[in-house]
């Protein structure tokens, strides 16, 4: 029922972006997102730290979890079921129990323009993603990830380049140094998630 809507409200695409646009102002104020730019989208069903920084056109999946300290760049993707945790327990006091040995401050998080992180991804706090890149679903990031690179696995290890060629990474970088675009979204999921709320 729900994805007959969008469906009805993608035939006016003035209507369906401010409808988005509305749902996301509800969802922004419920989570209170502050530092998340009004492009920005996700689904219902995600848990996200009040201070996420997300940058224009990025997209958190259905079921995802996103501790503190993340910063997201324009253009970015998280599949669903994208963790961002861990790096938040003190373990190496002999004779205390991990619950009860504090927490190391919290290191910043970072994943930079145009990079997609797919289902199931659990990305260990602190670590940094470079701009371009793309971790397959399931991966476990454990350490920076460069920019343009394929990777995958537990842990994370590279699969292969992004681009085949220097100049297609600068045509591409060329495009990520322009101030940020709208264009056509992948809406498929969240028509099928709609379906199942």
């Amino acid at each position: 029922m729900i994805s007959g809507l969008i469906r009805s409200l993608k035939q006016s695409p003035l209507i369906y972006k401010t409808a988005r646009r509305s749902l996301m102002f509800y969802r922004r104020t419920r989570y209170g997102l502050r530092h998340v730019h009004p492009t920005f989208y996700t689904p219902g069903g995600v848990i996200l730290s009040r201070d996420l920084i997300a940058h224009e056109y990025s997209f958190i999946g259905h079921g995802s979890v996103v501790g503190p300290k993340v910063e997201i760049g324009p253009y970015v993707m998280f599949g669903p079921r994208v963790m961002v945790v861990g790096g938040d327990h003190v373990f190496d006091i002999p004779g205390t129990p991990t619950i009860f040995s504090g927490r190391p401050d919290l290191q910043k998080t970072t994943v930079h323009a145009d990079a997609w992180l797919g289902a199931g991804v659990i990305v260990i706090a602190g670590v940094t993603i470079g701009r371009g890149a793309i971790i397959a679903a399931g991966s476990v990031v454990t350490k920076d990830i460069p920019a343009y690179e394929i990777h995958g696995g537990v842990p994370a290890k590279k699969i292969k380049d992004r681009f085949d060629s220097q100049q297609a990474i600068d045509t591409h970088e060329a495009m990520l140094n322009r101030p940020p675009t709208e264009g056509g979204y992948c809406d498929l999921l969240e028509e099928q998630q709609s379906d199942q709320s």
